[in-house]
């Protein structure tokens, strides 16, 4: 017997609903996890891995899911002061990986180790440098009058592409960090294997609801 399209839009929205809680869920627990494995202050490198984490699966998540219509856990604001909530998370996201950038250059010059030598390291300055650029094309968005040539529903679009694509590249570095000799001598078998789904999970949810919310707003936009 084939479903209404009424009870098809329920159940879509429902499922959406559930992946997007199951995001929130996993970035917070993976957060808490790497805290609790790097134990932040027993060592200079301890807080990269807390403050990436931080960074890649918490603060940017929460952040890009700002604008899920069915996810967002601010949607009692109006669409500007999510945007307001957007930049913050993003810019403390920026902040926190700055620091964790930060003190592992430090540690790895105390230790007179390369930088960048590994794939990890590549990846996580390039997620890095590209939140960055994210949150200074933000500022056009905040302040359209800075941009009179661009059209805004563009820099919208510009936008959101792009900050799909920074978050993809900083759950690649998550996905790398994991495969590191740090990582791995810690967290073995099953263990590791859910953590490594983490990243991946909430890399999925978050492409499927920045989507479907940029779809959204078309749609409901006069």
């Amino acid at each position: 017997m084939a479903l209404s399209v009424e009870t098809e839009s329920h159940i879509y929205r429902a499922l959406r609903t559930a992946s997007g809680a199951a995001a929130h869920l996993v970035a917070l627990g993976f957060t808490i996890f790497v805290a609790v494995l790097a134990r932040p202050g027993s060592s200079l490198f301890s807080w990269h891995p807390v403050l990436m984490s931080l960074a890649f699966s918490f603060l940017m998540t929460e952040a890009l899911l700002v604008f899920s219509p069915e996810s967002s856990l601010l949607r009692f604001l109006s669409r500007k002061g999510r945007a307001r909530c957007h930049w913050v998370l993003q810019l403390l996201a920026l902040l926190c990986a700055l620091l964790g950038l930060g003190l592992v250059i430090l540690h790895k010059e105390q230790l007179g180790k390369a930088h960048l030598a590994t794939r990890h390291g590549q990846a996580g300055l390039l997620a890095v440098l590209w939140a960055g650029l994210q949150c200074s094309g933000g500022v056009g968005l905040l302040y359209p009058k800075l941009l009179p040539r661009w059209p805004l529903a563009k820099l919208k679009l510009y936008h959101a592409t792009s900050g799909l694509v920074g978050y993809l590249l900083g759950s690649t570095s998550l996905l790398l960090g994991m495969c590191s000799l740090w990582f791995t001598a810690t967290v073995t078998g099953g263990a590791w294997y859910l953590a490594v789904l983490c990243p991946v999970l909430t890399s999925l949810v978050i492409m499927n609801q920045v989507s479907n919310a940029y779809l959204y707003r078309k749609r409901i936009q006069p």
